[in-house]
């Protein structure tokens, strides 16, 4: 006899053994790798160890409180791992410099099955690094400084400014002073091994003072990075000059890390994690990272950007999240594409379904919610989307999802329910399982590749007919689609439908897009396909003839293919384009649509810049940063490139590592 237990997200089958009358979760012990007090900054990490009585996996979430304030969510629910009848959290690193003082950690061991969990908490004190003045001291990482001023008045703010020889500075972002509490912040964008001035602005009632400047030398680049990573080599073809957005900021995949270079190409700042591969998907305004990464979750079967994280310039993790916990969070919330992979029977059947991993984007929305994109993977009936074998069809698909500050799903997207199945992808991409299609399938080996969105873009400007929803770039399907997100008010569940429009080329008989195109430069294909990066300009706002501005990265795979679908690869190029949207008219007219001259089949970024020149970004086969500045017509003329010999998924042009494009 088998005992069958239903939990949400979870379904366990355990021998008919009964559980213990008074079955429970301890927790063993929690110990800190350095002992308390440790001046701000210092990385402490934590081990916790746990029991259950019941044969079930036990999951850790860790939370942090500073003195009588709430706690915030460091860390959700994750797998530990089991040894000796004894459950081992997987280690929880804790760094902060929001301030001296006594911070509460608080360690949840929670059996999912069951339901039941327990809880400890420990105290640690931090202690200031200044007691006055100011001074800069190093962190892990060589071109990173930690900048500590002394306490400022109540109803003043205060930021850094740090510079190099005669260069102007550039800025930290404005912060509250709290008396008694020392100011600090992480100082990044710097060059290797130069000496930099860093000092304090404070700004009381419009008055600013600036405090006297400390020495800060960077060091050098290591000549080696742990777990096998490397720095990227860059060739100046054609050097920048932009002062007001001197940074690029590369998101390298593979085994090169992330860096941030200025425009000659000389690495200013970057990020290496021994413990995990890791794709930067946006930089966050006042100096924090959305990252996806590798790493254990619920599934053992496979570590493949299973983790969301949040970090700070040098490296420390501010907030996490994994599959597993968010799958659980999706089935409570009534989602029935969001099963844990690892929790359906095998072999699947028809109908089942489950979220595999994380991928391509995660953004801060205005109010501070974090949204994202999770691959789903689902189970058809034989013939669907014209397949001739006689077993179900396995189909990729995504979802939007979007967390509250505290990182817990409030909303969510299920592109299953909301897109015609029956739609074909133009060029029938398939994912095959492992690193062709940079994941692991779950329900069998192949599956269609069928929309494949590569970008979540959130429009906030009143003056945009799309404020409060989301545009999803799909690449497989050539189009683009507006969803009803309403700021958190637009609903996406059955039988609602969300999709507001789609923009993209015209595919009879199936075509969904409500927009043409005026084709003002007779292109012979001015549409876009199998693009990346799309994304409103300013956040929206008029910017041009009263009217948004889309950019995008045309990557142009199902134009390059071969006819009748397309023109054929001879020649073909991938394009810089930037789009006029009329939703009055439901017409897009080119402003830019220039050739890059390299085919990028794959990856790819677009950014209008203030100045009113434009920012692309090839991915593969080499990466490679083009600035453009128009012309005539819907030209540009290249004012920057800087390419160099590894992929990269996508780029950025800003001023500063805190001050990021606008999304």
């Amino acid at each position: 006899m088998k005992t069958l237990i239903y939990t949400t997200g979870m379904l366990t089958v355990l021998a008919a053994a009964q559980l213990p009358l008074y079955a429970k979760v301890t927790i063993v012990s929690m110990t800190p790798s350095v002992a308390s007090p440790q001046p701000l900054g210092t990385v402490v990490t934590w081990t916790v160890k746990a029991a259950d009585s019941n044969p079930n996996p036990l999951t850790f979430q860790f939370s942090v409180a500073s003195g009588s304030q709430p706690y915030v969510l460091a860390r959700d629910f994750n797998i530990g791992t089991l040894s000796g009848g004894a459950w081992t959290a997987q280690p929880f690193d804790w760094a902060t410099i929001a301030g001296e003082g006594v911070y509460t950690i608080q360690a949840i061991a929670k059996d999912f099955v069951s339901g039941e969990s327990a809880s400890e908490t420990a105290n640690f004190t931090l202690t200031t690094r200044v007691s006055a003045g100011a001074v800069a001291n190093r962190t892990d990482n060589p071109l990173v400084a930690l900048f500590s001023a002394a306490s400022c008045a109540a109803g003043s703010t205060l930021r850094a400014a740090f510079y190099s020889g005669t260069n102007s500075p550039t800025y930290t972002p404005w912060m509250t002073c709290n008396p008694p509490i020392s100011m600090n912040v992480y100082i990044a964008g710097m060059l290797p091994s130069t000496t930099y001035s860093i000092y304090s602005q404070t700004d009381t009632n419009g008055k600013i003072a600036n405090g006297n400047p400390v020495a800060f030398t960077t060091g050098a680049l290591p000549s080696t990075l742990p777990g096998h990573n490397l720095f990227p080599i860059f060739t100046v073809n054609m050097p920048g000059n932009d002062p007001s957005d001197p940074l690029l900021l590369w998101a390298f995949t593979v085994d090169v890390v992330p860096v941030a270079t200025d425009l000659n190409g000389n690495i200013m700042w970057y990020y290496s994690n021994p413990r995990s591969a890791t794709l930067v998907t946006r930089p966050v305004a006042g100096g924090t990272l959305l990252t996806i990464q590798n790493g254990a979750s619920w599934s053992s079967s496979s570590a493949a950007q299973q983790l969301l994280r949040e970090i700070d310039l040098a490296g420390n993790i501010v907030h996490e999240t994994n599959t597993g916990i968010i799958a659980n969070q999706l089935v409570a919330m009534g989602a029935t594409d969001a099963t844990p992979c690892n929790q359906v029977v095998q072999p699947a059947q028809v109908g089942d379904a489950c979220l595999d991993d994380f991928h391509h984007d995660a953004i801060r929305l205005p109010n501070g919610y974090t949204a994202f994109l999770a691959h789903i993977e689902k189970l058809f009936p034989p013939g669907t989307q014209g397949a001739t074998g006689a077993g179900p069809v396995d189909i990729l698909s995504e979802m939007a999802i979007v967390l509250d500050t505290n990182w817990q799903v409030t909303w969510y997207y299920d592109a299953f329910e909301q897109l015609d199945i029956n739609r074909t992808a133009p060029l029938g991409e398939l994912c095959i399982s492992g690193p062709q299609c940079q994941m692991q399938l779950f329900l069998s080996s192949v599956a269609n590749d069928w929309t494949h969105a590569n970008t979540l873009d959130f429009v906030s400007s009143s003056t945009n007919p799309d404020s409060g929803d989301f545009l999803i770039s799909m690449r497989d399907q050539d189009q683009v689609i507006r969803v009803n997100y309403g700021n958190g008010q637009g609903s996406c569940v059955p039988p609602a439908n969300c999709i507001v429009w789609y923009m993209g080329p015209p595919d009879s008989p199936l075509s969904p897009s409500a927009f043409t195109l005026n084709n003002v430069s007779d292109n012979s294909w001015p549409w876009f396909s199998h693009q990346h990066d799309v994304t409103y300009a300013n956040n929206g706002a008029n910017v041009f003839d009263n009217l948004p501005l889309l950019t995008l990265y045309d990557n142009g795979n199902t134009r390059c293919s071969p006819p009748p679908l397309g023109l054929g690869a001879q020649g073909c190029s991938s394009r810089g384009m930037s789009l006029e949207v009329d939703e009055v008219h439901m017409t897009v007219t080119p402003a830019i649509l220039q050739p890059l001259g390299i085919r990028s089949q794959a990856l790819g970024g677009a950014e209008l810049l203030p100045d009113g020149n434009y920012f692309f970004q090839a991915g593969m086969p080499q990466a490679e940063a083009i600035g453009l500045a128009p012309t005539t017509g819907v030209a540009g003329a290249q004012i920057l490139n800087i390419s160099a010999p590894s992929f990269s998924y996508r780029a950025w042009q800003m001023l500063s590592l805190y001050s990021p494009p606008p999304l």
